[in-house]
């Protein structure tokens, strides 16, 4: 079994800002893109006013954004098609990555981004405290599927599918090899690594679990459980060579990639450090 840590949602540069946590709850924005298929009005509240106030309405309720990962049912207004499972697509380089490590169906993602306390005075959201980096939701893949430009033949399968930007056109911008790869990831009908806990194959945490190390002052410093830290024994992540990971259970975590894959095998540990991540689901 492989881990994904999968970078996702609003940051320094996909944004101009961190996502908000609101009373406590961490609410990952979907990037800017113009593809001219969802607006952040077309998102539950308070989304759209709370990246109009973030960004100091660089984006506002009209811009066009980019729902991917598309993993809570109750993300949008109009309510979900019958049979709706999370979805998660990728293209160009990081679906590369995930190709060359064999990320397949029964591999998890745990959806991780950069994150501020927000609380909304005088009628406007804004931001308190210091910027963390934590995971907001995963995605146990179900099922895998190469789309390329055939997004239509995919959703004649799976009609509930029909609103994923990646099955949609405008990709053009794209050039036509990073369009070749371009994949869509389905959600399992249940979470199967952890059948005990009765959980959706996809959903969002409702507290977060914490990254950043809480003895560093750079929020890209984590601090790590020992199956994943190579120093104790653990099986490390992709695009974190020995150098990156530090004493005490930390690591640099990397700048650059979207994808950092750990192949933990048939171990045990992190099965139950995940139930600890999925305490947080409700």
């Amino acid at each position: 079994m492989k881990i994904i840590f999968s970078r996702k949602g609003f940051d320094s540069s996909a944004g101009g800002a961190p996502s908000p946590i609101v009373d406590g709850r961490p609410i990952s924005l979907p990037i800017p893109l113009d593809l001219k298929h969802t607006r952040y009005r077309d998102l539950r509240d308070p989304i759209p006013s709370l990246v109009n106030d973030l960004t100091r309405g660089r984006h506002t309720a009209n811009s066009y954004c980019h729902l991917d990962p598309d993993i809570d049912p109750s993300a949008t207004r109009l309510p979900r098609p019958s049979l709706w499972r999370g979805a998660l697509g990728q293209i160009g380089a990081a679906q590369s990555h995930l190709s060359r490590q064999n990320v397949g169906p029964g591999d998890l993602f745990l959806f991780w981004g950069l994150f501020r306390h927000a609380a909304c005075k005088n009628g406007q959201w804004r931001y308190e405290g210091q910027p963390m980096h934590l995971i907001f939701g995963w995605l146990e893949i179900g099922e895998v599927h190469l789309v390329g430009n055939r997004g239509a033949n995919l959703v004649k399968r799976h009609g509930w599918l029909g609103l994923h930007p990646h099955v949609r056109p405008g990709w053009e911008r794209w050039s036509a090899h990073e369009r070749s790869n371009n994949t869509i990831y389905l959600a399992s009908e249940r979470l199967s690594v952890l059948p005990g806990l009765k959980l959706p194959g996809s959903g969002v945490l409702g507290r977060g679990h914490v990254l950043t190390s809480a003895t560093s002052h750079l929020k890209s410093v984590w601090q790590v459980p020992e199956w994943l830290h190579p120093r104790s024994g653990g099986s490390g992540m992709s695009f974190h060579p020995p150098g990156r990971w530090l004493d005490g259970g930390e690591v640099r975590s990397a700048g650059r990639g979207q994808e950092f894959v750990a192949d933990i095998g048939s171990a045990t540990e992190p099965l139950r450090w995940l139930k600890t991540v999925f305490a947080k689901s409700v």
